[in-house]
């Protein structure tokens, strides 16, 4: 007998950043969402990097500005780890500021904290889908 998993099907996502309420609300509206799976919950680079070794995620929603280590910091070592992980860079600085981030091999993607909750919700779906192209 043929015994398929789905696990596979279910993206794991770690919510990165350093405001409590924003990684509740961001849990919250992950969390409820067909195949997705938030494992963990980080407020600095530094405790997203040990959750990374840990819970191997697909795709990293990460603030860029934090205490202890930034979001630029956390994701050079995240790739050098992780390097299929897709890091998806959520900020609220400046447009200049956010489309240098975006040349930035390190980050995958980049999105304004102001964005809609269902495109962000599409952006990560689209990211977890190039982790096995890489």
């Amino acid at each position: 007998m043929l015994m398929l998993s789905c696990e596979s099907s279910t993206l794991r996502v770690l919510l990165v950043d350093d405001h409590e309420l924003t990684r509740l609300t961001l849990q919250l509206a992950f969390s409820c969402q067909e195949n997705i799976q938030v494992v963990g919950l980080a407020k600095n680079g530094q405790e997203a990097i040990e959750m990374v070794k840990r819970h191997h995620p697909d795709v990293i929603v990460l603030d860029l500005q934090m205490p202890v280590m930034d979001g630029w910091s956390a994701s050079s070592h995240i790739k050098a780890i992780a390097p299929k992980t897709q890091i998806l860079a959520y900020s609220s600085i400046e447009d200049a500021s956010l489309q240098q981030t975006k040349a930035m091999t390190s980050f995958d993607d980049v999105c304004k904290k102001d964005v809609p909750t269902n495109e962000l919700i599409a952006l990560v779906r689209q990211l977890g889908t190039r982790k096995g192209d890489t």
